[in-house]
């Protein structure tokens, strides 16, 4: 008596008996799949792709997001198609540049705010309640005709370029982007509280966060930190030089907003190295971000604002 012929569980119209080492269900060719041990089905193989863990870095970015830094590439683009917004039309400028507080009279002079308030005269910037200065200002620079012009942007950019990729790698694209935004938020946080009266643009606050960043990085992996080191304090002997025309202030509040982001990310215990903890960390460092800015408001404007 012959054995009853077996077929595919997913083509019945095909004979065969080869069975699948996981479910030991038959499968033809077409749904066979090499295993280190016989053959397994498509089914089987996307079970196991799904319970597989992705390889992820010390600091919980996803090591394949690495390949590619498509977040340094898109802040890049940003920057740059900002600047070509700038050359179309200048008053972008002094729209969304970070801006504490100034007056402005109707034929549109500005002067400096000292407080109160005077018929015909209005308050603008970040003390009238224009909080998106705070980040907007760092994808502006400096127009060609001012100091340095447009290398203002080249500087920054290749910066970004050589640090960003660096970086981002590490972190994984979520985590880079948080950094980032963070450090130039924080930047923007230090030149309000000290020059309110300064309309000032660039990436520099968001950049001197990623040095802030590759720095605590290289400590955490073990790297030789002797040309780190002579890294950063190139990094911070411009700073100090680029204050006679640069924001020193941008510069300072995103170097520190970038160390202590990443000193969460590299040294938190074990237990909080989870996104959700991560996100929840990102979360309160803006509220406290939010919380100064706030204060600086009510101290200028006698708490009217």
């Amino acid at each position: 008596m012959e054995a009853a012929a077996t077929t595919c569980y997913r083509h019945p119209s095909y004979e065969t008996y080869v069975r699948c080492t996981r479910c030991d269900r038959y499968i033809c060719p077409d749904c066979m799949r090499e295993a280190s041990v016989g053959h397994h089905c498509v089914e089987c193989v996307k079970e196991g792709q799904r319970s597989v863990r992705r390889a992820r870095t010390v600091f919980g970015g996803a090591v394949s997001s690495a390949t590619r830094p498509v977040v340094t590439q898109v802040l890049m683009a940003l920057n740059v198609l900002a600047y070509i917004g700038e050359l179309i039309r200048p008053s972008i400028v002094d729209r969304f540049g970070v801006l504490g507080a100034m007056v402005v009279d109707p034929a549109g002079g500005r002067y400096y705010y000292r407080g109160g308030t005077v018929p015909g005269y209005e308050l603008i910037g970040i003390a009238d309640g224009e909080w998106y200065r705070l980040l907007t200002g760092a994808f502006l620079h400096l127009p060609p005709d001012a100091s340095i012009g447009v290398m203002h942007l080249v500087f920054n950019m290749l910066a970004l370029w050589n640090l960003g990729r660096v970086v981002e790698g590490q972190l994984g694209r979520a985590r880079f982007l948080a950094l980032y935004l963070l450090s130039a938020a924080g930047g923007s946080v230090l030149v309000y509280l000290v020059s309110p009266d300064t309309l000032t643009v660039g990436a520099s606050g968001a950049v001197f966060g990623l040095a802030a960043s590759f720095y605590v990085i290289s400590r955490r992996l073990g790297r030789d930190m002797r040309a780190v080191n002579r890294f950063m304090a190139g990094f911070l002997l411009w700073m100090v030089v680029s204050a006679a025309f640069t924001s020193w202030q941008g510069h300072l509040g995103g170097l520190l907003t970038g160390a202590l982001v990443t000193y969460g990310l590299a040294y938190a215990p074990a237990k909080l190295r989870t996104s959700a903890a991560q996100t929840g960390g990102g979360l309160a460092l803006l509220c406290l971000l939010a919380v100064v800015v706030a204060l600086r408001t009510a101290a200028l404007t006698g708490g009217g604002a």
